[in-house]
């Protein structure tokens, strides 16, 4: 949750470290750091805010130096304020570390070194573990790459922290534990991050960190070692990303960046895969598992969040075309409830990151049970694309808004894919059904374009609820969780109180609610349930609810029924999610902007989850 950058070699690192903390920003932004060793010694600039908050702080410091570290913090051990604030430094203030994760140890740890006259500034678990760290560096007479070791083999919790060290001016150690680490490798430079987003410029040379290793960056070369100090060796990965598509290029902002990119995310994550011309799909990640899973009795989602609302969707998907039960769990609760999992049962993780701490959780006590285990992510050589038995990757591209939308759609792209693969295999679709469901898949972005080109529409319903306090979406069927998700999104990021429910549960306590000041948004196309959707409009209606209905073009009926109208394509129902959650997507864009919220990075919101 929180943004790692550090640096070493020849370059400057402050203007580096600042650069990679912006494009880390999504990850964190209630305050930032930099931790610079140079002629002056080890120092530390940090500032409560935004990176540009400590950019003007430290714009008349002595920042040359050849090695440093920089972190974006998302608060969980104390409030946002400068103390709080990483990098933190060691009581002897030789050591620097920062850090993502939460050490829930660190209580019984800080009592211990109290009780030998430590001292904290800060309330973090952060500055516990950098003094206990020199605690044993001091007891132990060891290095620091020693005392590291040994600290780790100590604390509980998650980690991924950088530490630099004063006497030793050309290393950097890293390490982690359930939170992603990357490590870039340049000619005679590494570069450490949270994710590839801020090494992209200089290098797509990397290793991804595992849980439990350590690594050592000194005097030019790379050291990697598991907690047992036995090396293991770093496995050099290409990265497959551009630096313009972490760009704005010319949008406002990241999110309506991302909107617009739909057509070409779910373009890619089709591509190579689906063939409506052979009428095949080829998933080549599930390739070996395609059978086993066809004759599963039960599959189970795991998710959070938005990707929770895809597995929603997936679960419609499956239980209609491949007539397998199935379940969608939040992982935060799976993980705890001691759930039932039988052998032959299918447990997939769905995460845009692939570090979803929750996520991670709930796929390791499945597997401890005998559960085959898949992933569906975005981003290549994360936590639980290793994790997992097998999995197929979204390409959707790099994220940066913090609400998700192109993330949702490539997931839900993807479900569709594997239940109409899955379905094709077990016998329970038609060849016709088969092909024309390729078909209408493979239309979805020419129809988002076509939703794209005008949306004057949504643009003037979103000025006549800016100040709205409250908002109801309701679906049935397949776009219920499209309601849930629309609802989301406008709390996310306009911070508007809305809730997302099935349409006809409106009459079980909703409907106390409605009057004509509550907006209600509806989805309405033409599917199996449009007659039931049509009567719970009516009731809206009969209450002095004011309407918003998305509909498909030339449906003059309910557009002479309500209030406003947002005209979408045709499609399959079960595809029509990827086109109906595109214009919930823009009307919660365009109330945020008129809100004049931060879209991008909303209040107490970080983009990966690393933590519980």
């Amino acid at each position: 949750m929180c943004g790692i950058v550090a640096y070493v070699g020849h370059r400057e690192a402050a203007p580096l470290i600042i650069k990679g903390l912006k494009r880390l920003e999504y990850r964190g932004y209630d305050s930032a750091g930099i931790s610079l060793l140079n002629g002056n010694g080890l120092k530390i600039y940090k500032k409560k805010g935004k990176v540009a908050e400590l950019e003007a702080e430290i714009k008349d410091k002595p920042l040359h130096a050849k090695i440093g570290i920089g972190h974006t913090r998302w608060a969980t051990h104390g409030e946002p304020n400068d103390v709080n604030a990483h990098p933190h430094y060691s009581q002897g203030q030789n050591l620097a570390i920062i850090h993502n994760g939460i050490i829930e140890n660190y209580a019984s740890i800080k009592k211990s070194l109290t009780n030998k006259g430590y001292t904290f500034e800060s309330e973090t678990d952060t500055e516990v573990l950098i003094n206990f760290i020199e605690d044993i560096k001091k007891h132990k007479g060891c290095t620091t790459e020693e005392a590291v070791r040994l600290a780790l083999l100590q604390v509980e919790g998650a980690y991924a922290i950088v530490i630099i060290d004063q006497d030793s001016p050309n290393q950097l150690i890293a390490a982690r534990k359930g939170s992603p680490l990357v490590i870039g490798i340049g000619k005679d430079e590494f570069f450490f991050a949270s994710d590839a987003t801020p090494i992209i410029e200089y290098t797509k040379e990397v290793v991804y960190l595992d849980d439990y290793e350590i690594a050592v960056v000194s005097n030019g070369e790379l050291v990697v070692k598991n907690l047992e100090n036995v090396e293991t060796g770093a496995f050099i990965q290409t990265v497959e990303m551009e630096l313009e598509s972490i760009e704005k290029g010319g949008f406002e902002h990241f999110m309506l960046k991302e909107i617009y990119e739909q057509p070409k995310s779910i373009g890619d994550c089709m591509r190579g895969r689906l063939n409506v011309g052979t009428s095949h799909i080829q998933l080549g990640g599930l390739i070996n598992h395609l059978d086993k899973l066809s004759k599963a009795k039960r599959i189970i989602f795991v998710a959070c969040g938005t990707s929770w609302h895809a597995g929603l969707v997936g679960e419609y998907l499956f239980e209609e075309l491949a007539r397998i039960n199935v379940e969608v769990e939040y992982a935060s609760e799976f993980r705890y409830r001691n759930p039932i999992i039988k052998e032959g049962d299918f447990v997939i993780a769905i995460s845009q990151s692939g570090e979803t701490a929750d996520t991670m959780a709930a796929l390791e006590l499945a597997k401890q049970r005998g559960a085959t285990i898949l992933g569906i992510c975005n981003v290549v050589g994360s936590s639980i694309s290793r994790l997992t038995e097998a999995g197929v990757y979204t390409h959707a591209g790099p994220e940066i808004g913090v609400a998700s939308t192109k993330a949702f759609t490539a997931q839900v792209t993807v479900l569709a894919m594997i239940a109409i693969a899955t379905a094709k295999q077990k016998g329970t679709i038609t060849d016709d059904v088969y092909r024309r469901l390729l078909s209408e898949l493979a239309a979805i972005p020419t129809k988002i374009e076509d939703i794209l080109a005008d949306v004057d529409e949504i643009k003037d319903i979103a000025k006549l609820f800016t100040f709205a306090s409250n908002f109801i979406f309701l679906g049935r069927g397949i776009n219920f969780p499209v309601a849930l998700e629309g609802a989301l999104k406008l709390k996310e990021i306009s911070y508007i109180h809305a809730e997302g429910y099935p349409a006809a549960e409106m009459k079980h306590g909703p409907i106390a609610l409605i009057d004509e000041d509550m907006p209600v948004v509806f989805i309405a196309t033409k599917d199996s349930t449009y007659d039931k959707v049509v009567s719970n409009i009516q009731e809206v209606k009969a209450r002095k609810g004011r309407v918003i209905a998305v509909i498909n073009k030339g449906d003059e009926t309910l557009k002479s029924m309500v209030d406003f109208a947002i005209e979408i394509p045709e499609s399959h129902e079960m595809v029509s999610p990827l086109l109906t959650s595109v214009p919930l997507q823009l009307l919660s864009y365009y109330i945020a902007v008129l809100r004049g919220r931060n879209v991008d990075q909303p209040r107490n919101l970080a983009k990966s989850v690393t933590v519980e």
